[in-house]
């Protein structure tokens, strides 16, 4: 049986969190009883992961000595220090033995997503890079004018609804997207999205319907304390 394994984003400064982030890494900042990112390493492990690597950089160090070797989860839980910020996709390319294919995510996200069973689905499919994608919707404020030639009104919509998909921030992915990767150069999502499309190469995306949140902003963290408090058993327990 091959070993799961997933790659935990935890290197940002957490600016947008701020002032909780002022103190500690977000990684950090709890939600309820613990801190974010020890929810997601419970969640892996409640689906079969045996071995975390964590890609840190601003307060490594405390970082590091809150969750060790993993031993406390009964996973192995490793480090890839950066010398310098390398965004979201940079860090995969400092990481040796990396297997065929394993998960990638950002380390500030509450989801009830099955891990195991969107890995296994991406390597069933051999696809490229596989993003979890989840459906939003905004109002907008506004009546939208549609307007065409000689700037004639040709519709009119009062505050109408726009639906889209945006990504979780988290992704399945197959070792050969490192090809792609420049080395110690910083090289985000939205990087190797347009180099993936400009290469043809094939980026699926698994719609979850379930429950997401980007902890992202202080009104994300607030609203994430009061869900997770709600229903911390789809989580992890």
């Amino acid at each position: 049986m091959c070993e799961k394994v997933a790659v935990i984003l935890a290197g940002g400064l957490g600016t947008r969190l701020r002032p909780y982030t002022l103190v500690i890494p977000k990684p950090l900042v709890p939600i309820g009883d613990y801190p974010i990112m020890e929810i997601l390493v419970r969640s892996l492990v409640k689906h079969g992961f045996t071995r975390i690597i964590m890609a840190v950089n601003h307060q490594a160090d405390i970082i590091k000595a809150y969750f060790g070797d993993g031993s406390k989860w009964g996973v192995s839980i490793e480090y890839s220090l950066e010398s310098k910020p390398l965004g979201t996709m940079g860090p995969l390319k400092e990481i040796k033995d990396l297997p065929d294919d394993f998960l990638v995510m950002n380390g500030d996200v509450l989801t009830d997503l099955d891990f195991s069973a969107f890995l296994k689905k991406h390597t069933k499919n051999n696809e490229y890079f596989t993003i979890s994608g989840y459906k939003r919707s905004n109002t907008v404020d506004y009546g939208v004018l549609h307007v065409g030639m000689d700037s004639e009104l040709t519709g009119f919509e009062e505050k109408p609804q726009i639906d889209y998909s945006v990504s979780m921030g988290v992704y399945a992915v197959s070792k050969r997207i490192l090809e792609h990767i420049p080395k110690n150069t910083y090289y985000g999502f939205d990087s190797l999205m347009f180099d993936l499309l400009n290469a043809k190469k094939r980026v699926c995306v698994e719609t979850h319907d379930g429950y997401w949140l980007d902890i992202g902003r202080p009104s994300d963290y607030e609203r994430a304390i009061e869900d997770f408090n709600k229903n911390r058993e789809i989580f992890f327990i």
